[in-house]
């Protein structure tokens, strides 16, 4: 099919209707409100509930939260997160974490901010940062190790007490009586 083109008018092949229409355009958009953010001086605001970067927690006595069972490393989607575990040897100055992890990578550059380590951690060990802005000169400054997550956490004092929330919780429960059974003293006769 061949399509029939239009002659131009003399004034369309001069273009200058064309070039006034655009520099109205300017003109008009010159006297409005600038509308465009001017980063890094003014920063987004972040909303609730912003999933950003994975960052791992220390406890109140400074000691790594994670105990390397590997959950997030096997739920994360992209493959992003690597753990090497301690191996046999338990360190003991643990306390009442069993082992922690000898290595700990999260490759940024593969990462999708789903949060899916975040809620897999049993041990809430692994949150996600409210910050969007991670640069790196280099491919090899995006994988983030043990050390650098550990720093971006730092101490969480009003999380990292899980089991004393999960008890404090339980405790506010009612305890369930079945329908017929005494209350009291009376239930032991």
């Amino acid at each position: 099919m061949i399509v029939q083109r239009k002659n131009l008018s003399f004034w369309e092949r001069l273009y200058l209707p064309a070039i006034w229409g655009g520099f109205k355009v300017t003109v008009r958009h010159f006297f409005k409100k600038k509308v465009t953010m001017q980063y890094p001086e003014e920063r987004w605001v972040v909303p609730e509930g912003y999933r950003g970067a994975p960052y791992l927690v220390r406890d109140q006595e400074g000691r790594t939260k994670c105990v390397s069972c590997q959950l997030c490393e096997f739920v994360c989607p992209p493959r992003a997160i690597k753990i090497t575990p301690p191996g046999p040897a338990v360190d003991p100055g643990t306390g009442n974490v069993e082992k922690r992890p000898r290595e700990f990578e999260i490759n940024m550059l593969r990462c999708i901010f789903c949060g899916f380590c975040q809620e897999v951690c049993p041990e809430e060990a692994i949150f996600l940062m409210r910050d969007y802005s991670l640069t790196g000169a280099n491919r090899k400054e995006m994988i983030y190790d043990k050390e650098k997550l550990l720093a971006l956490g730092g101490v969480h004092q009003d999380r990292i007490q899980k089991w004393k929330r999960k008890q404090r919780e339980a405790e506010a429960q009612e305890v369930f009586k079945p329908a017929g059974q005494p209350v009291g003293h009376d239930a032991h006769r």
